[in-house]
C-alpha cells in the first residue's frame, strides 16, 4: 500500500497548496490514500465542515485533527456524522467524534488510522501508549487490517520518538505533527515501523509555524500589545511523508518526504 500523508494544514496557504495538488499527490506517486491533518486549516484554528468537504470532493479520503479540533463550533455535529475524520482517542469519550478510523480501499485493502496527543507541554489529556494499546488489541497488521498509521500530536520530540519506538514492529507508521516545521529523520525503525518526528505544515513558510511574524515576535519579545496571531498570506508550500508497506506484513519498506 502507498500511503500519502500531509502535515498540518494551515489556513488559506495550506488548504490552496492541498487542493491544487491532491490530484498530482494521487497520480505521481501512485498513492492508495491519502491522508490529511487538517487541525489548522480555519484561520489557523480547527476546521469546519465546508473546509472538510472541499478536501473530501477534491480526492483526500481521510481527515485527521489535532488539540484544535473543537475551535470551530459547527465542527461538532460533523465529527459525528462523517466517519472518515478523526480526533484525538486520548480525551475523554464524552467528546464528540471518533479517535480512530478503519477506511476500506476500492481494492478491498483496509487501513486504520488513529491519532493521539502528547502530554508534555500539553493540555492535560489520558496517557497515550494506554488508548494506543486500547485500540490496537483489537486490530492487527496483517490480519484483519493492512496497513495502520498512527499520529502522535505532540510538542517534545522524546516524546515522539519514545512513542515511536514502544510501537515500533506493531504498526506501519508513526508520524509526528503539531510543531509544523518537518524534520530529517524519515526513516524505518529496526522492526518495520516507518516514522518522523514532524511531517511539517502545508502553508506559508515565510511565517511563525504559519502565522505572520511580528504578533510571535512581539511575544518573544515581551512586548504584549494585545494583537492576536493572524495566518500568513504568503504562497503556500507542501510538506508530507510517503509510505510504502509490504503487501504481506503492512510494516514499512520505506519513507519518503515530499516538499511541493
Amino acid at each position: 500500500m502507498r500511503i500519502i500523508y500531509c502535515g498540518d494544514i494551515v489556513a488559506r496557504p495550506g488548504r490552496e497548496v492541498v487542493l491544487e495538488n491532491l490530484s498530482h499527490l494521487r497520480t505521481a506517486y501512485k498513492a492508495d490514500v491519502i491522508i490529511l491533518n487538517v487541525e489548522n486549516a480555519a484561520h489557523g484554528f480547527g476546521v469546519t465542515p465546508g473546509i472538510c468537504r472541499d478536501f473530501l470532493n477534491k480526492g483526500a479520503d481521510i481527515l485527521v485533527t489535532g488539540n484544535h479540533f473543537l475551535n470551530q463550533r459547527e465542527i461538532v455535529s460533523y465529527l459525528d456524522e462523517c466517519k472518515v475524520i478523526i480526533r484525538p482517542a486520548n480525551i475523554p469519550s464524552i467528546n464528540p467524534g471518533h479517535g480512530f478510523t478503519v477506511f476500506e480501499l476500492p481494492t478491498g485493502q483496509k487501513i486504520l488510522v488513529l491519532q493521539v496527543l502528547g502530554r508534555l507541554f500539553m493540555e492535560a489529556v489520558d496517557c497515550p501508549i494506554q488508548a494506543t494499546d486500547s485500540i490496537l488489541k483489537n486490530y492487527t497488521l496483517g490480519k484483519n487490517v493492512d496497513a495502520i498509521l498512527v499520529d502522535i500530536h505532540a510538542e517534545a520530540t522524546s516524546e515522539k520518538l519514545s512513542f515511536g519506538h514502544y510501537l515500533d514492529g506493531r504498526v506501519s507508521c508513526v508520524a509526528g505533527t503539531h510543531t509544523h516545521i518537518p524534520t530529517a529523520d524519515a526513516r524505518v525503525l529496526p522492526n518495520g515501523t516507518a516514522y518522523i518526528t514532524d511531517v511539517g505544515m502545508c502553508g506559508c513558510y515565510d511565517s511563525v509555524l504559519g502565522f505572520d511574524k511580528q504578533a510571535p515576535i512581539n511575544r518573544l519579545r515581551r512586548n504584549y500589545i494585545g494583537d492576536r496571531l493572524i495566518p500568513a498570506n504568503g504562497k503556500g508550500t507542501l510538506y508530507a511523508v510517503l509510505i510504502e508497506t509490504d503487501s504481506q506484513t503492512g510494516l514499512a519498506k520505506s519513507i519518503e518526504q515530499i516538499k511541493i
